[in-house]
């Protein structure tokens, strides 16, 4: 009998893969994605101290203002500039990307394009 995968699964399996190689410090955090089916969340994080330093979704109230009619994809973009914003602020200027285990395409690439023009490097 043929099972069907769970994509999670595989995501998770991807995600850990990554993280092994990707850590961030205090002068280069990491910026982490999560994708759920409605939101989309960003976190920077300094893995080192375990501390996350700002954090932005659609679920906030500033952002969900902003992101109303709007389709994910254009939400993605507008979470991104918010935690570019967020982390700019916290004199952040260079991250690393943590896409994780998504693929770099459609909401996840939107973000890191939102951050990138707010200022965000990569």
């Amino acid at each position: 009998m043929i099972s069907k995968k769970n994509k999670n699964s595989e995501r998770l399996i991807r995600h850990k893969r990554v993280r092994t190689k990707i850590s961030g410090t205090a002068a280069r955090p990491r910026l982490a994605v999560y994708r759920s089916t409605n939101h989309i969340y960003a976190q920077v994080i300094d893995d080192v101290a375990q501390k996350t330093l700002c954090a932005a979704s659609t679920v906030e109230k500033e952002v969900a203002a902003k992101v109303k009619g709007l389709n994910k994809t254009d939400a993605a973009k507008v979470v991104g500039a918010a935690v570019a914003k967020k982390a700019l602020d916290l004199n952040i200027s260079e991250v690393v990307f943590d896409r994780g285990g998504y693929v770099y395409t459609g909401r996840v690439q939107a973000l890191a394009e939102g951050a990138r023009e707010a200022g965000l490097k990569f």
